[in-house]
């Protein structure tokens, strides 16, 4: 699909044409669902924050005006998706099975290392794991998390330092990420 194409599927949704959001819900779905696994601790709760998420596309799509990329819009929705399931949960956003599909792939004393580092990112506050995430997993640079986050380039920086030097402080430097 081109990018004229993808545009003229959200304007349409936006206008109200039923095919088209399904179409979307249909192209995005498993992203969602990724997204929103990585912020919360089970498949089932991925789901439901999924679904919700879904809602509050229908409901908030009319807000996507072009300034970003669908995909950072989508991303900061289910984001905010998550917190709020999570916050009425009362439950830290904390993902033993993400942490354990990760550990599986060392060995030994490096499998509970690994376990343990990725506890404290999950302990960190909502922002800096968050900035953390996006631009040394997923690979965006500060403006684009800044972006998906609704924050400064900036803020995006200053978190991800916050973060690193919480994580120096428990494991060493080693953790601290170049």
């Amino acid at each position: 699909m081109t990018e004229a194409e993808h545009s003229e599927l959200i304007r349409r949704a936006q206008n109200g044409d039923s095919k088209a959001f399904a179409e979307l819900i249909a192209l995005y779905y498993a992203i969602m669902f990724k997204m929103a696994y990585q912020h919360c601790p089970s498949r089932d709760a991925a789901e439901e924050i999924t679904q919700e998420a879904c809602i509050k596309l229908a409901r908030g799509i009319g807000l996507f005006r072009f300034e970003s990329k669908f995909t950072s819009w989508l991303y900061r929705l289910v984001i905010n998706t998550a917190r709020d399931y999570m916050q009425s949960q009362s439950r830290h956003p904390y993902n033993p099975e993400a942490m354990e599909r990760v550990a599986v792939k060392a060995e030994g004393e490096d499998a509970a290392y690994t376990r343990q580092i990725l506890a404290a990112i999950y302990q960190l506050p909502d922002g800096e794991r968050a900035a953390l995430m996006l631009v040394l997993r997923d690979g965006y640079s500060h403006a684009e998390a800044g972006d998906i986050l609704g924050v400064k380039e900036g803020t995006i920086s200053w978190r991800i330092s916050e973060a690193k030097k919480k994580l120096g402080a428990q494991f060493g430097k080693e953790v601290a990420y170049g």
